[in-house]
């Protein structure tokens, strides 16, 4: 490309040179000759001026008085009536200008002036002419190499970097080069950078939430096939797996919540449930993992809250509050609901030591972690609380308490009148 705007830069000069430099020469040429021609017609007239003065005042005519009267260069003869001729100067060979001027009293005066004057003259300015022209190249040269450069440098910067968002670098340059049409496709490009980042992150997002949320149901629905397996009792293998299914199904609804979260997280699918029913799911699934650790998991506070919210969400926000109680905390687990407001709470809290100092409130950031764990768990759970319109709060360090605001339905008369009487 630079060659090519080098080439074409100077196609143009050496047109534009070529155009007004055959024009100069030919009116610069012309103007030469005729200046010359007007030289010699003037000192014709001058000279014939002086012959017919002398005339009348009867005054001697030599070629030594008359001498001084001519330029060196020039030959000049006077024809005098009844007189021999007067020749001032060597006359000249070859091509010559030549002016005849008659006088007042009979006389005619000729001037003659050598052509190679003026060919040289013209040789003079066509020499300068031609430094110009080199001159104009030698810019021009210059001018196309340096706005090739400024053009071709930022396309190969451009190339560079549409080459490493194909690589899948996606940072984007935030550089500029001055030209309007070249910062327009920086600008376009700066855009697809941000763009193919949050779509990296958001992947890498999902892949990072997939395997933390999976990993709980996956475990379960393992626990439950292993009853299966060592059980000959029908009755046990059907009640172990109509459990299996419901845990496959919350599965299912773990794998879409997730999809759906990472296409926007602000997308919600709200509905009215019983608080109940969910906290029950959660009981009956922790157990056997808190059994196990020789720990135990309970269920207190007010009963029959209905809140408006995405069950499997909710399920989703409680499971990682009591996992995280499992690997961090100790002694017993509770699960407390409350009201307070329009907004049903449920605290989740245990008997450990409680959240470290140095997180504090950056326990809901991504890749923070006490001790051993992935970080991601309550990132996740927050997440899934706010695209419902919820909120998901350290109430509480030591000892942890973790609450879950969810809004409650509005109430009929009849509860309402029941919450009075109360």
């Amino acid at each position: 490309m630079r060659r090519r705007l080098i080439n074409s830069t100077l196609a143009v000069v050496l047109v534009v040179i070529a155009v007004f430099g055959v024009s100069l020469v030919i009116v610069e040429t012309r103007t030469i000759s005729s200046s010359a021609q007007e030289r010699v017609d003037s000192e014709a007239m001058r000279l014939a001026s002086i012959v017919d003065s002398r005339l009348i005042s009867q005054e001697r005519i030599s070629a030594g008085i008359l001498r001084d009267q001519v330029a060196t260069a020039r030959y000049a003869r006077i024809d005098l009536p009844g007189r021999p001729p007067i020749e001032i100067g060597k006359r000249p060979t070859g091509d010559v200008i030549s002016a005849t001027r008659p006088g007042e009293q009979g006389e005619q005066v000729t001037v003659q002036e050598p052509k190679d004057a003026v060919t040289r003259e013209v040789g003079r300015t066509l020499l300068i002419i031609a430094a110009v022209a080199l001159l104009a190249i030698i810019a021009a040269v210059l001018l196309a190499v340096r706005q090739a450069n400024r053009l071709a440098s930022p396309l190969t910067d451009l190339a560079e970097t549409a080459e490493r968002l194909g690589s899948g670098d996606s940072r984007p340059r935030h550089k500029r080069y001055g030209v309007p049409e070249l910062d327009r496709v920086a600008d376009v490009l700066d855009a697809s950078a941000d763009r193919i980042g949050r779509m990296l992150t958001a992947e890498r997002r999902l892949a990072a939430d997939a395997s933390h949320q999976l990993r709980t149901p996956l475990t379960a629905l393992s626990m439950r096939l292993e009853e299966i397996t060592v059980t000959d009792e029908l009755s046990t293998v059907k009640e172990e797996a109509t459990i299996a299914l419901a845990q496959v199904e919350r599965l299912t609804d773990v794998v879409e919540r997730l999809l759906t979260n990472s296409r926007d997280p602000r997308t919600g699918s709200a509905v009215a449930f019983d608080l109940d029913e969910v906290i029950k799911q959660q009981l009956e699934e922790w157990r056997p993992a808190y059994r196990s650790a020789g720990r135990a998991i309970v269920s207190s506070g007010k009963r029959h809250l209905e809140a408006v919210g995405t069950p499997g969400a909710v399920a989703q926000v409680l499971a990682a509050l009591i996992e995280n109680s499992l690997m961090h905390g100790g002694g017993t687990v509770a699960l407390r609901t409350r009201v307070t407001g329009n907004q049903a709470v449920i605290e989740v809290t245990d008997e450990g030591p409680g959240v470290p100092p140095d997180l504090g409130a950056r326990i809901f950031e991504r890749t923070i972690s006490g001790r051993n764990s992935t970080g991601i768990g309550l990132a996740v759970a927050r997440d899934l609380a706010e695209a419902d319109g919820g909120r998901l709060e350290m109430l509480q360090t030591k000892p942890p308490v973790f609450g879950l605001f969810l809004s409650r339905t509005p109430l009929s008369k009849t509860e309402a009148a029941a919450e009075t009487v109360r």
